[in-house]
This record gives C-alpha cells, sequence and structure tokens, in this order.
C-alpha cells in the first residue's frame, strides 16, 4: 500500500502574498496568529523545535522527504498554481526538479481554484482570478509540466503520470482540454497521462476524460457523508463557530461504500481539521482527535483501500497543511506520534494482509 501526502508550498514568501497580505507572508504567519476560540481549543499549533522552514531552501526539502520516507509515506503531491499562464508558489517543486533533490516520488495536483481574502476558493473578494483559455492556453500549461511529468521520481500509474485535477466542473471545455493533452503526452514520449479528479467539498459531476478520482478528506465526507448529528455550534464573540466530532467523521468515511461506476477510486485520509488560523470563528475545527484514534482509523482505511476500492494508494491530508490542521509533521504537543501512528497503521495493514 502507497500513502501519497498532499503538501502545500506556502512556506516562502512570493510577491503576491506580500502585497495582499503584508510583507514576508507565509502560511506560518497564519499558524502564529492563531488563537483559542474556546475551552479546550488547542491553538496555536507549534512546529517541534521551532522548525518553521522555509521550502525554497535545500535543507528544508530534504529534511520533508526523509522524515516522510523513515515514517512510510510512499511520495508527495505538490500543490500546483497556475492562472492562464501564471504560475505562483512554484518555487519549491522548481527546485525540486532543476537540483534532482530530493529524491523521493512526487506527483502534482492542480489547485484550480481562484484565490480569495477568505480563503475559501469563493467568487467573491478574488484576489487571483482564475481563467482557461483555449487551445493554445492548454498546450502552454502542458508544456509547463512536461519537465515534471518527464522526471524519473514522477509518480505513474501504468506508465503514465498521474496528473490531479482539484475543481474539473468549473473548467469550460474540460473533456476537450484532457484530451489535448493526452495526445501532447504521446507525442512527446509520455505513454499518456493518468487523470485524476478530485471528490471534494463540491458537487459530483461527472467529467469526461478522467481515468480515475480520488477522494479528498475530510471535504468530501463533510460534503456528501452520512453525517448524522455531526456539527456543533460554539457561541465565539457573538459568533457561532462550528465544530465536529472527529470520530462520527471518521466512522462515515470507512462506512462508505464507494461509488465506482467502472473507474478507480482513491480512497483519501486525514490527520484532522482545524481551518481557524485562516479562517477565524468562521473556520470549523474537529473535536476528540488523538493520534492514537488517527493510527487505528487510517489502519482501517487501508485495509478498505484494497478490499472495498481494489487501490494501492491512499492519499492523505496532509503532510503539512499547518493552518488547516491537517499536517503529519511534528509539532510540539505530540512531536513525532503522528508519523508514528502512520508507521503503525502501516504495519497493522501489513500483518491484516498477509493473513489474509
Amino acid at each position: 500500500m502507497k500513502l501519497i501526502a498532499f503538501l502545500l508550498p506556502q512556506f516562502h514568501p512570493i510577491a503576491e502574498n506580500n502585497r495582499w497580505w503584508g510583507e514576508g507572508f507565509t502560511e506560518w504567519t497564519n499558524v502564529r496568529k492563531a488563537v483559542p476560540l474556546y475551552q479546550g481549543h488547542l491553538q496555536p499549533k507549534l512546529p517541534m523545535d521551532n522548525n518553521y522552514y522555509n521550502l525554497t531552501e535545500a535543507a528544508a526539502r530534504e529534511w520533508q522527504a526523509r522524515t516522510a520516507e523513515a515514517y512510510g509515506i510512499y511520495g508527495f503531491c505538490y500543490y500546483h498554481y497556475w492562472f492562464k499562464g501564471k504560475r505562483l508558489l512554484e518555487k519549491p517543486i522548481q527546485a525540486v526538479l532543476e537540483s534532482k533533490a530530493p529524491d523521493f516520488p512526487f506527483c502534482l495536483s492542480w489547485a484550480n481554484e481562484p484565490w480569495t481574502r477568505k480563503w475559501d476558493g469563493n467568487d467573491q473578494d478574488v484576489l487571483m482570478p482564475q481563467s482557461y483559455g483555449d487551445e493554445a492556453d492548454w498546450s502552454h500549461h502542458f508544456y509547463n509540466l512536461l519537465e515534471a511529468f518527464q522526471d524519473k521520481r514522477y509518480i505513474r500509474i501504468d506508465g503514465k503520470p498521474l496528473f490531479i485535477i482539484y475543481r474539473p466542473s468549473s473548467i469550460p471545455r474540460c473533456d476537450e482540454m484532457l484530451m489535448h493533452w493526452k495526445r501532447l503526452a504521446q507525442r512527446n514520449g509520455l505513454e499518456g497521462l493518468h487523470l485524476v479528479q478530485t471528490l471534494g467539498g463540491f458537487p459530483v459531476q461527472t467529467v469526461k476524460g478522467f481515468d480515475a478520482s480520488v477522494e479528498f478528506e475530510p471535504h468530501y465526507t463533510f460534503a456528501h457523508g452520512n453525517l448524522h448529528q455531526i456539527w456543533s455550534r460554539i457561541e465565539v464573540n457573538g459568533k457561532e463557530h462550528l465544530v465536529v466530532d472527529y470520530d462520527k467523521v471518521w466512522n462515515s468515511i470507512l462506512e462508505r461504500t464507494p461509488h465506482r461506476n467502472g473507474e478507480p477510486i482513491y480512497p483519501g485520509a486525514y490527520v484532522n481539521w482545524d481551518n481557524t488560523p485562516r479562517r477565524g470563528v468562521d473556520g470549523q475545527s474537529c473535536l476528540g482527535m488523538t493520534p492514537q484514534k488517527f493510527s487505528h482509523y487510517l489502519s482501517r482505511q487501508l485495509l478498505r483501500a484494497k478490499t472495498a476500492y481494489g487501490s494501492d494508494y491512499v492519499f492523505i491530508n496532509a503532510w503539512n497543511e499547518w493552518a488547516e490542521g491537517a499536517y503529519l509533521e511534528p509539532d510540539n504537543q505530540y512531536n513525532y506520534q503522528y508519523l508514528q501512528a502512520v508507521k503503525y497503521a502501516l504495519h497493522q495493514y501489513e500483518h491484516s494482509h498477509l493473513l489474509n
């Protein structure tokens, strides 16, 4: 079983974020400003040993890869930001490509939402709009990705580079774009592309041209799970804050029957959820998470990946989404316990798999 962890590159300053949020802004800015909103709300989250890394530094990227590898993570899925020819937060992955280090499997997920001031991907208070263009723009995008697709470390399914799109339903003529990309892939010596659509917190729509889907958790379950009485409301400074029960979310994930419709579905997993560092009271937070619970649920999901999904992959949210409470990296509260939980869950899966 191969665990792929989503990786956020927003841990270095860029000119656009300096302009929108203030000089020197990175994701650590959100993390540091977080405050507890209610009794038992564990904020701010602090990286172990004050490891406020900068992902433009080779040592930070090497540390991430070696740490992930040591605890059983197969590879990273870096978020890719493309706005009709404009790239953002591209420096870490570009350095990975140019330096050929670290030697660790990776793939890309195109986070094709507009950037907004509320961090919600909607169409209000837009900082960076999203537009998709025509065939010439699609070609430009493909050739920007080709260096990654040709890299020997790039994760492949049946010999084809794996590429995820976050919100394909937002893309006009998406099926045409996908077929165009597949033709370009073959013209450039690739066996094709393995294109994957994300099942997340938005309506699920059938888009032709994809080879598989991935369940992005906990968003997919928030929107489509069997979540009776999952949400509670806590009053914070005269406003309602939504909290969610960690166990109920995971139980809903584990009770789901995948709707495969003949195409592969890669199941998801998540460490925790708390996006109040980004959104304050307007965010949501989980109650009841412990590393031990996470390990238990993850081990069950790994087994279901094989038995219910027929999948050799599970995608986990996330390696380092610190401002959303979804991270495996060591923190001051639990140290390496999240990663130890992953290693134990993989061990449990291997043991159960051998028994079967």
